[in-house]
């Protein structure tokens, strides 16, 4: 029998059904509204804080207020204040720098500098086609006067950066060998950066030695692989010891080449969705492989060493890595940019190695100077695998 029911009944139930919902939207609304509330209260302490301490400096301090390199230091304050040491906040020169270095550039002399005993600038190495290679600056010398100015008066790291500028520029110094001073005037300019390097070891193993991965790496990684593969290799080490890591996008086109088609290496982000990092073609190198890596082979350095391993073509060799899996992007607002960690990533076939590294299958310390022990077992592993 069916049983009906009165339109009294019917409106009365719709009307709880109504207050019911109405009374949860409300009370979850009011939970947002009040956690909104809390969160703009936090702010404006905060800011208000900073406004206190922003009043009372421009009242008491003695010196006189740079106010680019206060904005600088606020911002700077703020990054560095999440505790995490890969996000970090760039001036709006230090982020035109980290856009030539990520291009695999430099502008400037092209030298590699240090402190020498006396306070003053030893320099350790002078890049090809850089400006003072041009000239008759050797390895070695001291720079004595940066624009007129005494190192040891302005200070090693005042006078470095006071070396810095953009390129097309003019910069003065004076350089002494033997204790003889004499004064140079060079050109700043751009100068493309060697990250890839390699040569043929024996008549069947090509070495590969990558020092980061830069705009600029993929094309001079193709053209050593080449290179050594047309020579003759038979296996092939790959030396990415005391490398750093650096563009996913790079890393990409070196792994390319290198392992079967599929997805190597994915990234999660904060809200829990998933991104394919890196994924290969179904073209690929057919050799052995073998990956030397130390204690600052980290971030894509890393992923490249694992990313071999896992698809079952190299062995490592070396000592624990580093352990840095997570990602960072560069974001340009008005006066700078900030280098902010969003994602954590791996690859496709192991856990993320962050805070932990990777352990090599052959582990070999560099116990003597001059011996590279961990090359010798690289070399001794390539054999190996090609007498098999």
């Amino acid at each position: 029998m069916n049983k009906k029911i009165s339109l009294g009944l019917a409106i009365s139930l719709i009307a709880i059904t109504c207050a019911v919902t109405f009374i949860l939207t409300s009370f979850y609304s009011l939970r947002s509204f009040n956690k909104k509330v809390v969160d703009v209260n936090e702010k404006a302490a905060k800011y208000s804080s900073l406004q206190s301490l922003d009043s009372y400096v421009r009242d008491h301090y003695y010196g006189d207020i740079d106010e680019d390199k206060l904005n600088d230091g606020i911002l700077k304050g703020y990054v560095d204040g999440l505790g995490d040491k890969y996000s970090r906040y760039l001036s709006e020169e230090e982020y035109l720098d980290e856009q030539s270095e990520e291009q695999g550039k430099l502008i400037g002399l092209g030298l590699t500098l240090a402190k020498d005993e006396n306070g003053y600038i030893s320099i350790e190495e002078i890049l090809p086609d850089s400006p003072v290679a041009e000239s008759d600056v050797k390895i070695g010398d001291i720079i004595t006067i940066v624009e007129g100015v005494d190192v040891k008066t302005a200070g090693f790291e005042e006078s470095v950066e006071a070396m810095r500028g953009a390129e097309g520029t003019d910069i003065s110094i004076t350089v002494r060998r033997d204790g003889i001073d004499k004064d140079y005037t060079f050109t700043r300019r751009s100068i493309e950066v060697e990250t890839v390097s390699g040569e043929m070891r024996n008549d069947f193993i090509g070495y590969i030695k990558i020092s980061g991965f830069k705009k600029n790496t993929p094309d001079q990684f193709i053209d050593t692989l080449e290179r050594l593969t047309s020579n003759g290799a038979k296996a092939l080490i790959f030396d990415v010891r005391d490398n750093g890591g650096g563009q996913i996008t790079a890393l990409e086109e070196c792994l390319d080449p290198l392992l079967p088609e599929g997805v190597i290496a994915t990234a999660e982000y904060k809200d829990g969705t998933s991104e394919t990092l890196i994924y290969s073609d179904e073209s690929q190198i057919d050799l052995p492989m073998v990956v030397l890596v130390n204690e600052n082979t980290a971030s894509s350095a890393e992923l490249f060493a694992a990313a071999l391993r896992d698809s079952g073509k190299a062995s490592l060799v070396g000592v624990q890595t580093y352990g840095k899996g997570v990602m960072q992007t560069t974001t340009a607002f008005e006066d700078g940019a900030v280098v902010l960690t969003v994602a954590q990533y791996k690859t496709a076939q192991s856990e993320c190695y962050d805070g932990v590294g990777l352990t090599p299958d052959y582990q070999v310390e560099n116990e003597q100077e001059g011996n590279d022990a961990q090359y010798a077992q690289a070399v001794e592993t390539a054999n190996m695998a090609v007498a098999e």
